[in-house]
Order: C-alpha cells, then sequence, then structure tokens
C-alpha cells in the first residue's frame, strides 16, 4: 500500500465559506500511466493540506456513481485531468463538478452530438465551422459533464437530460430532468485556462468566489510502496 502523502510545505490558502479554490496543474511526466500517478498524488498532497493531516491512499471514499469523496471532511473536491494538466476543485458546503478536455483528437462530433445532446445543441455543432466544431462540441461536452459530477451521478444520468442556453453570454443551464432540480440554482463557470484545453465548473447554489491557484508537478513524484 502507498504510503501516506504528508501536506506540503507551503500551506494552502484559507477556505472561505463563500469561495471556491480552482488549482491547477501541469505534469512533467510523459507517459501516460506516469502522469495519472502523479495526478492522485498531486491530489492526495493537496487534500492533506486543506485537511491538515496526512491521508492515505485509502482516504477517499467511492461513491455509487464512481464520485470520489474524503470521508469526515469539512469541504468537497472534484478532479478532472486531461493530458499533461489537472484540474482541482475545492468548496466548503456544496458537491462539484469539473471537467477539463484537451483538443486534438479525430472523432466524428456531429455524430457523436446527435447522438449524446439535446436537439439545439446539435444542430449548433453541426452549423460551426469545420475548424471550430471540436471547440463547440467540447464546450457542450464539458459542460455538460461538470454538471453531472456535481450531482454525483457521472454520464449514466445521460447527457440528453440537460440543455444549455446557447445563446446566453457565458453558460447557462436552461433545463434539466427533475431529478437533476431546478435549473435556475446551478451555477457553472468555463475554466480560466489557457487554449487550446477548454473547461467548466459547476455547482447548484448561491454564486461564489472563484480563486485560481497554480502547480507544477515535477518528474518522479509518486510516493513509494
Amino acid at each position: 500500500m502507498p504510503a501516506p502523502v504528508p501536506p506540503p510545505s507551503i500551506a494552502v490558502p484559507v477556505l472561505a465559506d463563500s469561495e471556491i479554490h480552482l488549482w491547477f496543474c501541469r505534469f512533467i511526466e510523459t507517459d501516460p500511466a506516469a502522469r495519472r500517478s502523479a495526478a492522485q498524488t498531486w491530489l492526495r498532497r493537496r487534500l492533506s493540506a486543506y485537511a491538515g493531516r496526512e491521508l492515505g491512499a485509502d482516504a477517499l471514499q467511492i461513491g455509487a456513481h464512481g464520485k470520489p469523496a474524503l470521508a469526515d471532511a469539512s469541504f468537497a473536491f472534484n478532479l478532472s485531468h486531461s493530458g499533461a494538466a489537472a484540474a482541482l476543485a475545492i468548496a466548503r458546503g456544496v458537491e462539484l463538478g469539473v471537467d477539463l478536455e484537451t483538443p486534438g483528437r479525430v472523432r466524428p462530433f456531429v455524430a457523436l452530438a446527435r447522438r449524446y445532446f439535446r436537439p439545439a445543441e446539435a444542430q449548433a455543432v453541426e452549423d460551426a465551422a469545420a475548424a471550430d466544431r471540436e471547440t463547440v462540441f467540447l464546450r457542450l461536452w464539458t459542460a455538460k459533464e461538470a454538471v453531472l459530477k456535481a450531482l454525483g451521478r457521472g454520464l449514466a444520468f445521460g447527457l440528453d437530460r440537460l440543455e444549455f442556453d446557447l445563446a446566453a453570454p457565458r453558460p447557462r443551464l436552461a433545463w434539466i430532468a427533475d431529478d437533476g432540480g431546478t435549473a435556475a440554482h446551478w451555477q457553472l463557470r468555463a475554466l480560466p485556462v489557457a487554449a487550446p484545453r477548454i473547461g467548466h465548473l459547476a455547482w447548484r447554489g448561491a454564486a461564489r468566489e472563484l480563486r485560481c491557484f497554480d502547480d507544477v508537478m515535477p518528474v518522479s513524484s509518486t510516493p513509494p510502496d
């Protein structure tokens, strides 16, 4: 079993009840498996710092739909990693969902949108210029997945059971199936990440102040067995 990871020597900022802390990390590792391991190590270090105690690999509990959470913690978190980058959201008193994607994979975006999105959303993907189609698709995908992760339901809830207002100046949930709550109660923010990466953060409740921080995870950061 991996050894517990001590909190980092640099203390994390105080997390106020009215805030959400967004941590962004860049991984130096180039091997995909090493990146995944580094992401888990980074997650445990950050959570240990917020918890004020060392967390072992078994500190995380996995919910019925696969969402991880800390037992007996005074805060909630959600993690997404894509390629050499990761985003971690932390807050008190609210469930969070974050999704980060890196464009560059050749996929049938129109066909995927028709299969998984609402009709108007699929039409928006189809109507986009070929050079912009992936961006339009991923903006919708990450917005939807962020909401579903905040719900704790994941993709099993159904991407077509929520719809976004495409004319709004910033992402806005226009409709969600009854078991997802009231659409107007949802908050959604685009992640402040450098292009080409795309991502969204979602939570249900009042607006909160977002505070953003950056990390770099060095090579060979995986704790020993």
